[in-house]
């Protein structure tokens, strides 16, 4: 038989659509099912008469919403109040505090007091922004201003801020740190929005503990950008909070258009849509209808004020509409109001009133209400007594090098979830897996048979080459190349984030010999893979973690969808040669961080390279999930999920992540599940992309070391290099004929 030509597989086109139209397919597909779950909104909406049609809508989404957001501890009989240090000030005092929210959870604050302390003192709790920690300026007015009026102030550090934040520190570190501090939150199956209005209800704990609080008057405010949003959910949550102000959350955003249309009712994007920043894109939030403004309205008949940045198109906003309909039904309108700046995002000041938490201008309404609804008498004046940021300072270096970096504890947490799914995996644990990981997925299923649109085949000697379409599901299609020799018994079906024109770039020489050992190769462009993926760059912050993050909320995974197109492609082939062997082969073909790699500071230019784990995830739970997989191979893959803990860094896309990943056991658990078949896997990678050591990886692979013991030589975690990839393959088919 003739040899097959690496360099001929190395020059063909591997595209199947010149003009790049499939490019735009994912966003598209993502947009449709976003639009009908905006009408199904509308439609329930206009269904509701009276206050108990909306209850029995909203408290079943807002139960969702809480079980959405990960596992709560029960609330601590102590806080373990540390203080640090204080300031006196002319009509006030400055506590710089620390409690623990959870076990070994500090979160830094700054309490503001009155002088003197009051008999009955209302409670104001404010979030922070986004873009700074509890010492910016706007936060210390509001403090200083609110305590001479008499109110028990606290400002806290979020999660991963200011004092409590163990990365580098630079411009914004804390901002960008939140893609980390997401991802590594998911993977334990929490959430970052979770663990923020967990501590915000620990706040109130602290607040209420003060002699003189008034548990009838608690107000909770949310800055702009990023601040609003815990803020909503806390109170949606805390039914303690008496009053909620949060800003730039449950209707227009400063990035919508203004004015709103006429027909904005029919129009406005009421679930919005997906982003790397995790709290304003919830998590399951299309599929189980807890959409922004569900979270707000659900404070009713509690005080709202429905705060915005900039200008606010009050007389077309279809969400404010709403709010006074339900306040009405409470019979309350009163205890609703709103706050807005004025000019628009791209504007500059003054005209436009930027701020980076909630500015002067922005104040002048909510002390009117907040002196309507609780007595609480306006500042005579606006004045900036600021102090510098050491001075309030709570959590000390002293006292935080006595506690376990952010990476070490959620890593640990995560570590318990592990051996809790391994203590409790049934006799049979490949069922077991199945079950948990489906559940995290999404729909895996495949959706009926798919439809294939062949090209005109093409002949190379021994080897037929097809191109092929398939309809995997309305809209979607995967484009293949299919390498078939004549008489092949055994297909290989070849994976990963950059398609089929990587393996024929990066691979045609292990191609070829495969070709000529008689083994068939599929290389299939899953969606949002090869020449599906969308266009621009795949960093963490990018727009394809917005596509990642929006099926998030539409109860899917991109990584799910891909595993059903996954399922489709063999489905397909087995249709077509019912008598093969059939292999998995998932790779990368990004480059590695150097394991002396010294992180820089994030969104500088000397990025490291996040990894693309996606081919290899895709084998593995392949294996799971199909019976007919005769062997696997995974190459530069991640070894598991456990090692986005490894590090205060790591670098993975948003769409190769899942959501509670460590609530279902690890990569490990799936590769002993896959027992006897041979199953060999190289080059594997840590969170931060770093490769991993033959040492490391025997350690971490111990379970599928275990399961494999009477087949030993079915597993190969370090490969002899001796051992080519097509040898390989040809001895596994060889071993499960």
């Amino acid at each position: 038989m003739d040899a097959v030509d690496a360099n001929t597989l190395h020059s063909l086109d591997p595209n199947l659509f010149v003009d790049g139209s499939l490019s735009q397919m994912l966003r598209d597909h993502a947009s449709r099912r976003c639009q009908t779950v905006n009408q199904q909104d509308r439609l329930a909406w206009r269904q509701m008469e009276n206050r108990v049609d909306w209850e029995s809508f909203v408290q079943p989404r807002i139960e969702a919403l809480r079980v959405s957001l990960g596992d709560f501890p029960d609330p601590p009989d102590d806080l373990n109040v540390q203080i640090s240090g204080n300031i006196e000030g002319k009509g006030y005092r400055i506590e710089n505090l620390v409690f623990e929210s959870r076990p070994g959870v500090f979160v830094s604050t700054n309490l503001y007091l009155p002088r003197p302390l009051q008999e009955s003192m209302p409670v104001i709790l404010l979030v922070h922004s986004h873009h700074n920690p509890k010492v910016q300026g706007e936060l210390q007015d509001m403090g200083i201003l609110w305590a001479r009026s008499g109110c028990l102030v606290l400002v806290m550090d979020q999660f991963g801020y200011g004092d409590r934040g163990f990365h580098l520190p630079g411009h914004r570190q804390d901002y960008w740190f939140r893609s980390i501090t997401g991802v590594q939150l998911h993977t334990i199956g929490d959430s970052l929005m979770g663990w923020m209005v967990w501590d915000i209800s620990r706040g109130i704990d602290l607040l209420l503990s003060q002699k003189g609080a008034d548990p009838e008057k608690v107000i909770v405010m949310g800055s702009v950008a990023g601040g609003g949003d815990p803020a909503a959910v806390a109170a949606a949550l805390d039914t303690r909070i008496s009053c909620a102000v949060p800003f730039n959350f449950g209707g227009p955003q400063p990035e919508t258009e203004y004015p709103l249309p006429e027909n904005a009712e029919e129009t406005f994007n009421y679930l919005g849509s997906g982003g790397w920043e995790s709290t304003r894109n919830l998590r399951l939030s299309g599929r189980d209808g807890f959409l922004p403004w569900v979270i707000v309205g659900s404070i009713a008949p509690r005080h709202l004020l429905y705060a915005h940045e900039f200008s606010w198109d009050q007389d077309r906003d279809p969400v404010w509409q709403r709010l006074k309909t339900i306040y009405n039904w409470y019979g309350v309108p009163d205890h609703l109001d709103y706050a807005l700046g004025a000019g628009l995002l791209k504007g500059r000041p003054p005209e436009a009133t930027h701020c980076n938490n909630i500015g002067a201008i922005h104040r002048q309404r909510i002390y009117t209400a907040l002196q309507r609804w609780f007595g609480i008498a306006p500042p005579e004046q606006e004045v900036q007594e600021r102090h510098p940021d050491e001075q309030l300072q709570s959590l000390t270096p002293e006292r935080k090098e006595t506690l376990e970096p952010t990476h070490v504890l959620l890593g640990n947490l995560g570590a318990k979830r592990i051996q809790a799914v391994r203590k409790n995996l049934s006799k049979s644990p490949r069922k077991s897996l199945q079950e948990h990981w489906a559940n995290l997925l999404g729909n895996i299923e495949p959706i009926g048979f798919p439809s294939a649109t062949p090209c005109k085949p093409k002949q190379f000697g021994p080897v037929r080459l097809e191109r092929l379409v398939l309809t995997v599901e309305p809209h979607i299609l995967v484009p293949m190349l299919l390498f078939r020799p004549e008489g092949s018994a055994s297909t290989i079906v070849a994976l990963s984030q950059s398609g089929k024109a990587a393996f024929l770039q990066h691979r045609a020489d292990e191609l070829a010999a495969l070709l000529d050992q008689g083994i068939a190769v599929c290389l299939p462009d899953l969606r949002g893979t090869g020449e599906t993926a969308p266009e621009g760059l795949r960093h963490p912050r990018s727009s394809a973690s917005a596509l990642s993050a929006t099926e998030w909320m539409l109860g899917q995974s991109l990584l799910g969808a891909r595993l059903r197109d996954l399922r489709c492609v063999l489905a397909y082939l087995e249709h077509r040669y019912p008598d093969s062997q059939f292999g998995l082969w998932g790779d990368a073909f990004v480059s590695q961080n150097p394991p002396t790699l010294t992180d820089p500071l994030l969104e500088s230019d000397t990025a490291p390279t996040t990894s693309e784990p996606l081919g290899g995830l895709l084998a593995l739970l392949g294996g799971l999930f199909e019976d007919n997989i005769d062997a696997i191979l995974v190459r530069n893959t991640l070894a598991g999920f456990q090692s986005l803990f490894d590090d205060c860094y790591c670098y993975i896309p948003h769409d190769a992540t899942v959501p509670g990943a460590l609530n279902a056991g690890d990569l490990c658990d799936i590769a002993a599940t896959l027992v006897p078949r041979p199953l060999r896997l190289e080059g594997l990678v840590d969170g931060r992309n770093c490769p991993v050591t033959p040492e490391a990886i025997h350690r971490i692979y111990e379970p599928a070391r275990n399961a494999y013991a009477d087949v030993s030589h079915n597993l190969c975690l370090t490969p002899d290099p001796k051992n080519t990839l097509a040898s390989w393959w040809a001895n596994a088919f060889d071993t499960t004929t």
